[in-house]
């Protein structure tokens, strides 16, 4: 019987446990995350961290002589079925993989950026060196924007997105479609 009592208690202790790293843990996700329905709202503006680091962004490059010109930020649905159909049933070139609720864009976590050259001309030149340091300007956007915080879509092995930028949060899509949000302050540490 004193075998089965130490065994019980043992099992008592570990459910325990494994109860309280249960709400642990998801009172850390809730200090990072707003848990929403399906239906929860979408944006129309970007999220106040990417709203700041995008600023900082233009700064920084500012300082080193580059001229950042942001080209998208929140994209609606149907902003970006119409950008979907580029390519495939509408003129031009396909711009993107993602349909409308796929995108960092519909969030609000994602911006474009292209450069302005000195006569005022936004270009999508990514070897345009404007500050004649001998490094292409595009690079040196994403490498500040990288050091931000920031994921570039020049980094992506299948579908180069050269002006992308965006912040997950650590959230994918999917958890996004499913009502997930970031809070609008950095997590504490």
């Amino acid at each position: 019987m004193k075998g089965f009592t130490d065994t019980f208690v043992i099992w008592i202790f570990i459910i325990i446990f494994l109860i309280a790293l249960f709400f642990l843990y998801n009172q850390l996700e809730d200090d990072t995350y707003v848990h929403l329905d399906e239906d929860a709202p979408m944006p129309t503006e970007l999220h106040p961290i990417v709203e700041e680091k995008k600023n900082a962004l233009i700064e920084k490059a500012s300082d080193i002589n580059i001229k950042v010109f942001i080209t998208e930020e929140t994209r609606s649905f149907e902003a970006q079925n119409q950008l979907y159909e580029q390519g495939r049933n509408n003129r031009g070139s396909i711009v993107t993989n993602a349909r409308a609720g796929e995108s960092y864009h519909n969030y609000g976590l994602a911006i474009d950026y292209a450069l302005e050259n000195d006569a005022g001309e936004v270009i999508w030149d990514i070897q345009y060196d404007g500050n004649d340091n001998g490094e292409p300007d595009w690079f040196e956007v994403a490498d500040i924007a990288k050091d931000l915080g920031f994921e570039w879509g020049g980094d992506w092995r299948n579908f180069k997105d050269y002006p992308h930028l965006q912040m997950t949060f650590g959230l994918s899509i999917r958890q996004l479609q499913n009502g997930i949000r970031p809070r609008h302050h950095e997590p504490e540490a």
